[in-house]
């Protein structure tokens, strides 16, 4: 292993540049460069090297499919989930957190806070991916739960840097997971549960609001430092 030192900036870059994008150009990811970058997420720690993750990533007349199967299930109002969440999950600090990123992103949508039709027809756009040609869907064992699905976590963000390193935009998606028997049946998964997915390809920097800079809670508020 080398033991050269990247500058710090590297890593700066690399992580305060990412953004959730939600806006993307149909061009593919060539190929060669989608199993670079997998490649390289798979380096994510897990515990005891366990590496519980298993990843289905769909693209072209297979994705078109997925899509269309899952608007199909929203409309049906058939919603399922292997993960449990319930609209109070977040409270105090956290609600007020998720209340300014929606303020922060229908604003730059131009979508008034009263405008459940052309809020509702946005969540829509995430089942088609936001437009990206590929999207990666992130499973762990039947048998997972929270211990596992915290080194799902680590996959997904090494998964999220690498696809920046590669300049690849990405968009971390929860919603994907609300239909998990829908994915399955549509990639022919068994005894696997969904926890979230990545849509990813190029970003339509045309699109308003494709990657909103949202706010960090300081490091005051997250950390105490102990000695």
């Amino acid at each position: 292993m080398s033991t050269d030192v990247l500058p710090p900036e590297y890593a700066e870059r690399l992580i305060r540049d990412r953004r959730a994008v939600r806006a993307f150009r149909p061009d593919p990811v060539p190929d060669a460069v989608m199993r670079a970058v997998f490649s390289l997420a798979g380096a994510a720690p897990s515990n005891s090297n366990t590496q519980p993750w298993s990843v289905e990533v769909v693209s072209g007349a297979a994705r078109d499919a997925l899509s269309k199967a899952l608007l199909a299930a929203h409309a049906r109002g058939a919603p399922s989930t292997d993960f449990p969440y319930s609209a109070g999950l977040y409270t105090s600090v956290h609600a007020a957190r998720r209340q300014a990123f929606g303020t922060t992103l229908y604003g730059a949508l131009g979508i008034a806070r009263d405008d459940h039709a052309a809020r509702d027809a946005y969540q829509l756009d995430s089942l088609r991916f936001y437009g990206a040609p590929h999207v990666a869907l992130l499973f762990l064992p039947s048998n997972g739960e929270a211990r596992m699905a915290a080194d799902l976590g680590m996959y997904g963000q090494t998964l999220l840097l690498a696809l920046s390193a590669y300049g690849i935009a990405s968009c971390p998606q929860g919603l994907l997971s609300f239909y998990a028997d829908t994915v399955r049946e549509q990639l022919g998964v068994r005894d696997r549960k969904l926890l979230f997915g990545v849509s990813f390809g190029y970003q339509d920097p045309d699109v308003p609001g494709s990657a909103v800079l949202t706010g960090r809670a300081s490091l005051e508020e997250t950390t105490r430092f102990w000695t």
